[in-house]
């Protein structure tokens, strides 16, 4: 009778197992010494799982998986198991792919993904992207960029492009040396439950980039970032890709050298429907931010029940603690190193579109600065509405940052808790505390 019971229990795992089609990495040559570059064998695993229907590659515990780019494709998930560890190269000499295509100027694939469907990254592993072995020397605020003309061989972490019904959950990521989560053009993905620990002292190491993507759900999350935490875009690369907007942010934790949330900086499109509900922001240089610098728009966009505590940092990172901070100017003339980017094709200088329905509700914020709204000419920002938002302020700077827009760098806010600058319809309920 048990040998009747073991056997039916031993079938019934083969089958379970059979539905599950896991493929552990270790079958297909890996070696998770973390000195062995294993990604050619993780590949392999991949492309077998993918072209068998779809499964769970499996990086087991224990091991470290030391690995140069990977393709990512349908229908698998990639499971880190707890004590796994996927850990970048740090060989510039391998990162070939461009994670912005034409563009080389900002940076290269690691993790990649492009025109997938039911793709997940999941489990209590690491994913470490190497950060401070592609930098140069660290200095007080911050790590030294290694000199680059056209080419930056530095990795971003995980690049999604035109993946739809995508989920990431449970994986701490750390250490990236570029950006870290950077969705292009994706369509239902839910980013839950993760921990995003970068190195404050690496520029450009966005936590969070959600570019011309829709239907996005970020929720209970931890995330550490040199640059913005969570920043929504449109970047001029994937025009083709269309808007940013159906996006939910809530219960998350956040900590930046830059802006925790922001939205805008780069925006050739639009960025509508939005919502940051229920967070916490502690430790950041600037809070909740909306920097409009392209042609594109933002608008309908809600933060609610967010508490903040931002201090000053150095002028390495933009901001001035400013705790609240919606703008709309046009981004400064240069000659940036992917500066052929920046502007519509055959310009030379760029312009900048509307900000409107911009609401703040139940904020709470102590702060080093007060809050700005402004725009390069009335009516470009407007309709922004303050309802129950209560700021402690002890001013260290009388000034905003504006950098990097054209002409001006920095706007004298006066003192107050609240300054504007050619703003319509800006309904101010702001108490001190």
């Amino acid at each position: 009778m048990h040998l009747r019971r073991n056997m039916l229990a031993i079938a019934l795992l083969s089958v379970l197992t059979l539905h599950a089609q896991t493929y552990n990495v270790m079958a297909f040559g890996a070696k998770g010494d973390g000195i062995t570059d294993d990604a050619a064998a993780i590949q392999r695993a991949i492309d077998r799982c993918s072209a068998e229907g779809g499964g769970r590659v499996v990086l087991p515990g224990r091991h470290e998986f030391m690995a140069g780019p990977i393709e990512l494709k349908s229908n698998i998930d990639l499971h880190l198991e707890a004590t796994a560890v996927l850990k970048a190269r740090p060989d510039t000499h391998i990162y070939r792919l461009s994670a912005f295509g034409e563009n080389q100027g900002e940076g290269m694939l690691w993790l990649w993904a492009k025109h997938a469907v039911n793709l997940s990254v999941t489990g209590k592993g690491t994913i470490h992207g190497n950060g401070i072995r592609f930098m140069g020397r660290e200095l007080a605020d911050s790590y030294d960029l290694k000199p680059v003309t056209t080419f930056d061989p530095r990795p971003h972490v995980l690049t999604l492009v035109d993946v739809r019904h995508l989920t990431i959950r449970d994986v701490t990521i750390k250490e990236g040396a570029y950006w870290t989560v950077h969705l292009v053009g994706c369509d239902g993905a839910v980013i839950d439950g993760i921990q995003l620990l970068n190195n404050l002292k690496i520029r450009n190491g966005d936590g969070i980039d959600l570019d011309h993507s829709r239907n996005i759900r970020i929720s209970n999350c931890y995330i550490t970032s040199g640059d913005d935490c969570i920043c929504l875009k449109n970047r001029r690369e994937f025009a083709e890709y269309g808007s940013c907007h159906d996006i939910v942010v809530t219960n998350c934790v956040m900590r930046s050298r830059s802006c925790a949330i922001k939205i805008g900086s780069e925006n050739m499109d639009s960025i509508h429907h939005v919502s940051f509900d229920n967070c916490i922001i502690t430790g950041s240089n600037r809070g909740l931010g909306i920097q409009n610098r392209d042609e594109g728009t933002v608008s309908d966009v809600t933060f609610s029940n967010i508490q903040m505590d931002l201090r000053l940092w150095s002028d390495v990172w933009w901001g001035k603690a400013e705790p609240i901070y919606v703008t709309a100017y046009p981004r400064a003339n240069g000659n940036h190193k992917d500066a052929n980017w920046r502007f519509p094709k055959g310009e030379t200088q760029g312009r900048c579109g509307k900000v409107e329905r911009i609401f703040f509700n139940n904020i709470t914020a102590t702060s080093e600065n007060g809050c700005f709204v402004g725009g390069d000419e009335p009516g470009k920002v407007s309709h922004v509405y303050f309802y129950n938002v209560r700021l402690k302020v002890g001013f260290k700077t009388n000034v905003a940052d504006l950098r990097p827009c054209r002409d001006t760098s920095f706007f004298n806010n006066r003192g107050q808790l609240v300054a504007t600058e050619n703003v319509t319809d800006c309904r101010l309920d702001v108490f001190g505390m």
